[in-house]
């Protein structure tokens, strides 16, 4: 047999999973495009500050230990970026990466009808290929390259590539502004030195309150202190936690917690103990809510969330409080700023809910609001029905990987979870062992009503917070048990009833997985 060409966008970590399960498989020959010079994806350009928000134990690849010398629980970025690059060259994955080589867009040529893509085999391949468009990304006149491919394996993420700005009026946007406007991602992309120069002696606002407006707003303030003290504006606060909360939590998600999560397809007895079960999250929850309130000056500093806390883990919003970032606001140089409705630009810096006849001085400003990771993912296709499928549907992905309406193409990266490597690596292998012949995909229809079984679950327990790329995080072990029945091994990897997530998919079970 021929071999096929799997073509893989992105190289993060996603994309070097992908790569290297695909090259475990002899009839398949994966090259990956990259738009940067590095690996590493969203690791490679970031704050100085930023550290892994997941235990390391739970951010490694099964067959590939930190080193020795890595002891922290939590690794800085460096550390981050050393080990990946230590996983590319143990598993001979550079000369597969195409660098500075960035997808314009992929189309799909098919003599067959769009309603047999997937339908009827259920096969990886069928009679159409992918064209992959491509062009030297330091170069916007070079000239474009088209390749030709069975398959299409996108890794392009969640939390990068394009940034999500709120729209403004007419006159009362950046455009108005006197100062800088930017978002964390160009900030992240400067050197450490640029970025401290640039901040040295301003005005900063950040705008938002998830991971990356906390750490920046941290940092921001760490630098230029009291004297110029920065400012955190936020429309929701969100519950944070200490680092070490998080190692604790990570080892409570276990077999026995799913109990207490009602699951997409269940028989009674699962559905019983859900029931009976599930009153011990509300506990749970309230029992760290009063922690926190214990731990920090919430009630002081207006800080206490009106969402609970369990709903929030399900929502995929927690985020581990900066180290001295309350110690930060007591000296002044970290200024917390919630608005009600809206705020606007003016010349000097921003008007909060159009009441405060104060603007909020400020030199530069820093949207930290996220990314529109639907968008992206659609402005890959060259097809306007392809890029229907993904925004027209609410949560597109059969076992977070298979659109059922987009033939020879898989998507990973896309689904977040709280131990992303952890659970990307068993997609990959999920996807590699499907594109091997392992397995066949159901009919389209059964892929989407199992889709629509999903969506209804995670919006049953994150309600109006619902994000169709947030997995849902106390299901994580079950999501595994059904990928691992797909490619035909034993789900129960760890018989231990409280194994944790990390432990019912440990190194020596891994070796082992398709047999």
């Amino acid at each position: 047999m021929a071999e096929r060409k799997i073509a893989i966008i992105g190289a993060g970590i996603s994309g070097l999973l992908a790569c290297k399960h695909c090259l475990e498989k002899k009839d398949l020959d994966p090259v990956v495009f990259e738009a940067q010079s590095c690996i590493g994806g969203v690791w490679s350009k970031t704050i100085e500050s930023t550290r892994l928000q997941t235990p390391r134990p739970f951010y490694q690849f099964s067959d590939f230990a930190w080193p020795p010398s890595v002891t922290a629980t939590f690794p800085d970025h460096n550390q981050v970026l050393d080990y990946l690059h230590s996983y590319v060259s143990h598993f001979k994955i550079l000369n597969k990466i195409n660098f500075n080589t960035k997808v314009i867009d992929i189309s799909y040529s098919c003599s067959e009808s769009i309603c047999d893509f997937w339908g009827g085999s259920g096969e990886p391949f069928s009679s159409g290929k992918w064209n992959v468009t491509v062009q030297d990304s330091r170069n916007p006149s070079a000239p474009i390259e088209v390749y030709q491919v069975d398959f299409v394996i996108v890794c392009i993420g969640s939390f990068s590539g394009l940034p999500n700005i709120p729209d403004f009026g007419i006159d009362r946007g950046p455009e108005v502004f006197g100062g800088v406007v930017m978002h964390s991602m160009d900030y992240a992309a400067m050197d450490y030195e640029a970025a401290a120069e640039f901040i040295k002696g301003k005005l900063v606002t950040v705008v938002g309150f998830q991971k990356s407006a906390l750490d920046l707003a941290a940092q921001v303030a760490k630098s230029n202190g009291g004297e110029y003290p920065c400012t955190l504006l936020f429309r929701t606060v969100h519950w944070t936690v200490p680092d070490y909360f998080t190692a604790y939590t990570f080892k409570c998600l276990n077999r026995f917690v799913e109990l207490m999560i009602h699951k997409p397809i269940e028989g009674f007895f699962q559905w019983f103990f859900a029931l009976l079960l599930s009153p011990l999250l509300w506990l749970y929850s309230k029992i760290v809510e009063h922690f926190l309130r214990f731990l920090y000056p919430l009630k002081k500093y207006n800080m206490v969330p009106n969402h609970g806390f369990i709903q929030q883990i399900f929502s995929c919003m927690s985020a581990i409080t900066p180290p001295n970032f309350y110690d930060r606001v007591r000296e002044g140089s970290l200024i917390l700023k919630k608005f009600n409705i809206s705020f606007s630009f003016c010349k000097v810096g921003l008007i909060i809910d159009k009441e405060e006849s104060t603007p909020l001085v400020s030199d530069i400003v820093i949207f930290a609001t996220g990314y529109k990771p639907d968008q992206k993912l659609k402005n890959i296709f060259a097809s306007l029905h392809f890029q229907k499928c993904i925004i027209g549907s609410s949560a597109p992905l059969y076992r977070e990987c298979i659109h059922p309406s987009i033939p020879n193409l898989a998507i990973l990266g896309y689904s977040d979870s709280p131990a992303s490597l952890y659970s990307t690596e068993i997609k990959s292998k999920w996807v590699a062992e499907f594109l091997g012949g392992k397995f066949k995909l159901p009919s389209v229809k059964d892929m989407e009503e199992d889709v629509i079984r999903w969506e209804k679950c995670m919006k049953r327990y994150s309600g109006c917070s619902y994000k169709r790329y947030c997995s849902i995080a106390l299901l994580q072990i079950y999501i595994n048990d059904q990928l691992c029945k797909d490619i035909g091994c034993n789900p129960r990897r760890k018989n231990w009833f409280l194994a944790d997530l990390f432990s019912t998919y440990g190194p020596t079970d891994y070796k082992n997985l398709t047999h």
